[in-house]
């Protein structure tokens, strides 16, 4: 399935947080995705190619995905606040689109979340994550590319969070994340040659993320058969 994107905006703490959706064709989205992009002070927002690769990736496998521009970035107002500020504006939109007119009447109850980020993104989302799990509304997936460990201090994660990462990362060196990642056991998923911006990988990204996402999707099923 192929999605189509509009934009819009709700109020948030500091103003306006302006967000596109990427909806999925011919078919009631089957969870909802929350995708983050890369750092606002270089250049990052919700038209990034790996953030919208991500968004888009959701919405071929139906799911509805979410892209905000971060405080300070496009239409969205305040300013850039090094995630604590990006992350509350991240769960408040996690926790009024459902009622937002422009989607109240297309979804239905209680869907699954999905929290994913490249770079900087990855950092909220993963906080993110950490805030839902806490009132006790965990996502279903997290998706973590180009992860920002080493660069911000990303928190633990889930061992089914999927982390994919650039062999030749030259902005987060992949070293970085191993040291994260090792003390949680925490698998990563390294593309051969790949810099930050996986530059001609944004295939493999999405077949990686699919599979992820249709895996865990069969596990879960599997799971609930009798």
């Amino acid at each position: 399935m192929l999605s189509s994107a509009e934009k819009h905006a709700i109020d948030g703490k500091a103003g306006r947080i302006e967000f596109a959706l990427d909806w999925p064709e011919d078919a009631p989205p089957r969870g909802i995705a929350y995708v983050g992009h890369p750092h606002p002070l270089y250049g990052g927002t919700l038209d990034n190619k790996v953030a919208s690769t991500m968004a888009r990736t959701f919405a071929a496998l139906g799911w509805l995905a979410v892209r905000p521009n971060f405080r300070g970035v496009g239409r969205s107002e305040g300013t850039h606040d090094e995630g604590r500020g990006e992350t509350e504006d991240f769960v408040h939109l996690i926790d009024a689109l459902p009622a937002l007119p422009a989607v109240a009447g297309r979804i239905g109850p209680a869907l699954p979340l999905a929290l994913a980020g490249f770079s900087f993104g990855s950092f909220v989302a993963a906080h993110a994550a950490r805030t839902l799990a806490a009132r006790h509304q965990p996502a279903r997936h997290l998706v973590l590319v180009g992860c920002a460990a080493g660069k911000w201090p990303m928190p633990s994660v889930r061992h089914d969070t999927l982390v994919i990462h650039g062999e030749n990362d030259e902005t987060i060196p992949l070293a970085d994340v191993f040291e994260w990642a090792r003390p949680q056991n925490l698998p990563v998923v390294v593309v051969p040659g790949a810099d930050h911006f996986f530059h001609r990988r944004l295939p493999l990204l999405k077949t990686l993320i699919s599979a992820h996402i249709l895996g865990m999707s069969a596990f879960d099923a599997a799971q609930q058969t009798p």
